[in-house]
């Protein structure tokens, strides 16, 4: 297993959202209800996110099995439940403030700029049969039935791949698994210290 603390992660720009999650922390009014549904969200992206890992295959094949068969950014699709989930803990009018800037900043900003150059990447990469891809598995609203490729496209994928251990923590997501722990964590003792248990 790799080592799960990634170095970007410790980058100076991320100082002030860390400064604010920590104030938020020991400054907000605390409610079980919103722990529990901010909760929700976060374990749902959190294993959406796992579940994802575990399947990608970076640059060598196209990945299509696992969350990939029914969406093209399961991660992102993760990223943005564990990050409404911990808005949500937040609670009143914070959580508002939180959501009503990090919502728009992920949909107008974010994604659609990571959209564009992970799509030019690919495609670039493995021409009609991303285009194809593409085209029949939304980017973050999930199929109903899982894609599968054409027997033409076959060549380029992961095929059928399980998920796996070694996939996992080559794409480093055992961090982040830990991170997301850590918050829930915290947030958690926060709302037994400042309520008492439910």
């Amino acid at each position: 297993m790799r080592n799960p603390f990634r170095a970007k992660n410790l980058r100076l720009r991320f100082l002030p959202l860390y400064a604010v999650g920590i104030a938020l922390l020991f400054t907000v009014q605390p409610g079980w209800p919103e722990y529990l549904a901010g909760l929700s969200a976060l374990v749902a992206g959190a294993a959406l996110r796992s579940w994802g890992a575990g399947h990608l295959v970076k640059t060598t094949r196209l990945t299509v099995s696992g969350p990939y068969a029914r969406l093209r950014h399961p991660l992102y699709l993760g990223t943005l439940l564990v990050g409404s989930g911990l808005a949500i803990m937040v609670g009143g009018w914070p959580a508002a403030v939180v959501l009503a800037l990090f919502l728009p900043w992920f949909f107008l900003s974010y994604f659609p700029r990571k959209e564009r150059s992970e799509s030019a990447r690919l495609e670039a990469l493995y021409g009609e049969g991303f285009a194809r891809y593409r085209a029949e598995v939304p980017a973050l609203v999930p199929r109903i039935a899982a894609w599968r490729p054409a027997a033409e496209t076959l060549a380029i994928t992961d095929g059928a791949r399980r998920w796996s251990l070694d996939r996992y923590s080559e794409n480093n997501e055992l961090g982040t698994l830990l991170g997301v722990v850590a918050c829930a964590a915290a947030f958690g003792v926060r709302t037994a210290v400042m309520l008492g248990a439910p």
